[in-house]
């Protein structure tokens, strides 16, 4: 598979086959034209020393400092090394290699006025698998500087890089790897340290694996919809048209999708009049998560496919005077990205909790109808009853990582970097939520499957009969008291990860 970057269409399921799935990267044909147009503004600027921040004058509070002409180069690699200062473990392969793909795409698109041959290392990291040790702490969302600071130092030998499973010295893994280290220009650190391409990449993998988590979520909710035999009447299309909230006609949809060809369509099999809110109003809680995720998708692909430079440079014929120019910019700021992560996190802890609550109503005969703990044995066995506190605390976890990071104080450069978003603080914590969510929506899973078993209904709908064969296939149903977190983490993993569910899953709304 290959991804060709041209600076305006990559999307989160570009990012998810380069950075899972190896996918090769290749530049669109008129890339290279763009970058030695743009390349040709900063050598004029260079060549007149006008005043250009970053280029011909220093960084963040040294602004106003114009740097000698001979020193302008030897400045450009000065940059990136007394920024390459993150800590902690090192950031997960996929992590690095959407990060690259993001400051790939967005220096593709123009803007930078970094020299051609830069960005030919940088796609040789993706294509030879060479991947710079980025530590996971550093970013504040005033750019990714820190961070990505880290990849410009193998770009030009140095710092470590990860190669065919041993971390080496830069240099040693370009060699390895049969490419050679770009020789820095002016304007070449700042281009490799700007923009936001960590926020933008660990954005584009939870994007893409959320898609796919509310609709394994969907799917969990109609095996529970099955085991509960809830009613279905909240779901009717005349019923949600009356208030029109964000994704809940979509959510119902699938439900519904998901539960045909089984009895639970016609609400007059339902065994009950009303159901609790986890049930009744789960298509609402679904749809907030729709609607989160619409929102973090639009915010996400202007930072994929747009340029986070500070300065950007203007070829002539992009603005309307007759030649090129370098202008300050903040399109560094990401202050919409990190609201929508934000938000996407608060989506999934909402939804998270009533997944855990659906969960308890199943143990509960009083609401349920089912066998006390869904064990066929009576109260003298604990059933799922243990399970439960897994469920709570898996809430637990999932809530507090939902707190906002957006609205956290934070200070850069003294009096001009006075403002920053932590938008990748943002988009990192969404892939533990993430699993979190999986493995919680595991805990249900067994449980409605299990409950289906002692409902035993004459028959379920297509979804909820995936599902089950799907878990019955990993787990066998509660017998007598067993250890029953080796089953949810067996259904989180070979269920719910499975490439093969997904897919099946996907097929019953073509």
């Amino acid at each position: 598979m290959t991804v060709v970057v041209d600076g305006g269409t990559l999307s989160a399921a570009d990012v998810a086959a380069v950075a899972l799935h190896g996918a090769r990267v290749v530049l669109a044909d008129e890339v290279l034209s763009r970058l030695v147009r743009d390349r040709a503004v900063v050598e004029d600027v260079v060549d007149r020393q006008v005043p250009a921040y970053g280029v011909t004058t220093g960084l963040g509070s040294r602004s106003s400092y114009a740097l000698p002409r001979e020193e302008l180069a030897v400045f450009s690699a000065r940059t990136v090394r007394g920024r390459a200062n993150a800590v902690g473990d090192p950031l997960p392969v996929p992590a690095v290699r959407a990060a690259l793909l993001a400051r790939v795409s967005g220096i593709a698109g123009g803007g930078s006025g970094v020299r051609p041959e830069v960005v030919r290392v940088l796609v040789g990291l993706l294509n030879a698998r060479v991947h710079p040790v980025i530590p996971e702490v550093g970013s504040i969302g005033a750019s990714d500087l820190v961070q990505m600071a880290h990849v410009g130092l193998v770009v030009m030998g140095e710092g470590r890089a990860e190669f065919e499973g041993e971390v080496l010295d830069g240099a040693e893994a370009l060699r390895r790897a049969g490419l050679a280290p770009a020789v820095l220009g002016p304007k070449d650190g700042h281009v490799l340290c700007s923009a936001s391409p960590l926020a933008a990449g660990l954005g584009a993998l939870a994007v893409e694996e959320a898609g796919a988590v509310v609709l394994l979520g969907q799917a969990v909710v109609a095996l529970t919809y099955e085991g509960f035999r809830a009613n279905t009447s909240p779901l009717d299309p005349r019923v949600l048209r009356l208030r029109p909230a964000p994704g809940q006609s979509r959510a119902a949809g699938e439900l519904l999708a998901l539960l045909a060809g089984g009895e639970l369509t016609d609400s007059r099999r339902a065994r009950r009049v009303q159901d609790p809110i986890s049930l009744r109003c789960a298509a609402q809680v679904h749809g907030s998560l729709y609607a989160a995720l619409d929102f973090a998708t639009a915010a996400l692909e202007p930072e994929l496919n747009g340029s986070g430079d500070n300065p950007v440079v203007l070829a002539g014929g992009d603005w309307d005077g007759d030649s090129g120019e370098i202008l300050s910019s903040g399109n560094f700021h990401t202050p919409v990205l990190a609201l929508a992560f934000d938000t996407l996190a608060l989506a999934l802890a909402q939804t998270a909790a009533l997944s855990a609550e659906r969960m308890q109503r199943l143990l509960n005969p009083a609401v349920s109808g089912l066998p006390a703990n869904l064990s066929p044995y009576g109260p003298e066995r604990s059933g799922f009853a243990p399970l439960a506190k897994t469920a709570q605390a898996l809430v637990a976890e999932i809530r507090s990582l939902s707190a906002p990071v957006c609205t956290d104080p934070r200070y850069g450069a003294d009096t001009v970097e006075d403002d920053s978003t932590n938008a990748s603080l943002g988009a990192r914590r969404l892939g533990v939520m993430l699993l979190r969510f999986r493995q919680l929506l595991a805990v249900e899973a067994v449980a409605a499957a299990q409950a289906v078993d002692l409902a035993a209904p004459a028959s379920l709908g297509r979804g909820a009969a995936l599902l089950h064969r799907a878990v019955r296939g990993v787990v066998a149903g509660l017998d007598d008291d067993r250890p029953c977190g080796v089953d949810v983490e067996r259904v989180s993993e070979d269920v719910l990860g499975s490439a093969e569910v997904r897919r099946e899953l996907g097929a019953l709304f073509l």
